[in-house]
């Protein structure tokens, strides 16, 4: 099932303001999603700017990025359209960051350093359309 999953095109915008993490990230997904098309921007006011204009089906984002953060950027893309699954990248755990993200209904929040194998698995959660486990935030 995996594999038909990876077949059908889908659309993500990746918000990174660290160039090298962008560009790793960027070149790794095709490999395990090779019909996905990939926006990429390097704060939270491109960002957005591609979300308006593509409309992208999964945003994964960090949240501290210059400009516009990405807590910002995610409380306007929910604006636009709330039905939109977002990862969100962060190196930080705390209370603050994680009840900010929980209140912001992100889909799933990954700690840095990432592990593409977990962004991935996320990835075809949200394309799948499943809802993630509450647990998400303990």
């Amino acid at each position: 099932m995996a594999q038909v999953h990876s077949l059908i095109p889908f659309s993500l915008l990746i918000v990174e303001d660290d160039t090298k993490a962008l560009n790793v990230i960027a070149r790794m997904i095709p490999n395990k999603f090779p019909t996905c098309t990939i926006y990429t921007a390097n704060n939270g006011n491109e960002g957005l700017e591609l979300f308006r204009q593509f409309a992208p089906d999964i945003v994964v984002t960090d949240v501290n990025m210059p400009g516009m953060e990405g807590f910002e950027m995610i409380t306007r893309i929910n604006l636009i359209n709330a039905g939109t699954p977002i990862i969100v990248l962060t190196a930080y755990s705390d209370k603050i960051t994680y009840e900010k993200l929980r209140d912001l209904s992100v889909s799933k929040y990954l700690l840095k350093p990432l592990d593409l194998n977990e962004l991935f698995a996320e990835i075809e959660k949200c394309r799948a359309g499943k809802k993630p486990p509450s647990e998400q935030y303990g």
